[in-house]
């Protein structure tokens, strides 16, 4: 029996929109929550909170965000995207997302990485050049805390744990943690070892080419001894609808633009252009811009690329798009997207 696809969205909370670069912040995250509940409304599965730490932002706490979102919705799943583990605590981790868990009766995830930006290691007094070790040892101590009311856990960046503690529990048992990564093999590798969902990050390049990433996953996890069913892959994935093809890609690309060129002065890519922009929508580019039937089939092609996906999210606030666009993309998505991959990919059309 086929798994049914999740489709969903994630925001990074643009401090600002395509209309108003100084509009309020507090605007900002009213229009935020209007669109997860909107997104509920329509049907989609999931709505994931990034973790930066910079003025482009807002979304420093995202389990304070989507704690507001679960007091308005009923039915979504609520996530982080991603939960910048090697700079965070993960005992006030796994109780934020705990309480989250019990304020939306049992609708919490969070997808834990090491993040695409460094600002929040200086900001809580960690050394760059711990990077690695940092966020295997978090990630271990973490899972722990997941499975154990308990904790006895020693090691070289964190006091040591002896048998306190850790509450609240979560409503679901156990909660779900998904791995972020974006294209490191060592990432893939260690996801599927410890039979983690994989929460896979294409903001560029050609999709099909993360296969071999994704088998090396699949690989770990089946010489772990994990059963095919718990090796679930997500996309994430830069995206946008609506009407028309044309109209997609017109309001999404002012936008994108801005955010790649900010971007890349610090990571020294090349400037953004039309012409690449285009590429990367066509049919194997990573970018799901477009009308909801060119997006559908896109992504049955990027399913079959990697040899199917449980999950696809949609970053569209990157391109700082206007509330009422980013809330009529939702609709669209939950309206005709979501209902007709399902179809497609699970035979379910609800």
């Amino acid at each position: 029996m086929k798994t049914r696809i999740q489709i969903g969205i994630d925001s990074f909370a643009a401090a600002h929109d395509d209309t108003s670069r100084a509009q309020s912040a507090t605007e900002r995250l009213r229009n935020l929550i209007e669109e997860i509940e909107h997104a509920d409304q329509v049907g989609l599965d999931v709505f994931g909170i990034g973790e930066h730490h910079r003025k482009d932002f807002l979304d420093s706490a995202p389990a304070v965000i989507l704690a507001a979102a679960a007091a308005r919705t009923s039915r979504i799943r609520l996530t982080s995207a991603v939960t910048v583990l090697s700079s965070a605590d993960p005992v006030r981790v796994f109780q934020n997302f705990a309480t989250l868990d019990l304020i939306s009766q049992g609708r919490a995830e969070m997808v834990v990485g090491r993040g695409s930006f460094v600002d929040s290691f200086p900001l809580f007094g960690y050394e760059l050049e711990d990077y690695d070790s940092l966020f295997a040892e978090k990630l271990d101590l973490l899972l722990k805390i997941r499975d154990n009311e308990h904790v006895t856990w020693s090691g070289e960046h964190r006091p040591a744990l002896s048998g306190q503690g850790v509450y609240p529990r979560p409503v679901q048992n156990s909660l779900p943690i998904w791995l972020g990564v974006g294209g490191t093999p060592g990432s893939f590798v260690r996801a599927g070892t410890l039979g983690l969902p994989l929460m896979v990050a294409i903001i560029g390049g050609e999709t099909r080419r993360f296969r071999p990433l994704v088998d090396l996953y699949r690989e770990a996890g089946a010489r772990a001894g994990h059963p095919p069913d718990r090796l679930k892959v997500g996309v994430h994935s830069l995206g946008y609808v609506a009407e028309t093809t044309q109209e997609a890609a017109d309001d999404f690309f002012p936008g994108y633009t801005r955010a790649f060129t900010d971007v890349g002065k610090e990571r020294g890519w090349p400037p953004v252009t039309r012409a690449g922009f285009d590429a990367q929508r066509g049919p194997h580019g990573a970018l799901l811009v477009g009308s909801p039937d060119e997006v559908v089939q896109k992504i049955i092609r990027h399913s079959e690329a990697l040899g199917g996906i449980s999950r696809i999210t949609f970053q569209m606030n990157a391109a700082s798009l206007p509330h009422a666009k980013l809330m009529r993309a939702i609709e669209i998505l939950g309206e005709r997207v979501a209902p007709a991959l399902r179809k497609e990919l699970t035979g379910d059309g609800v």
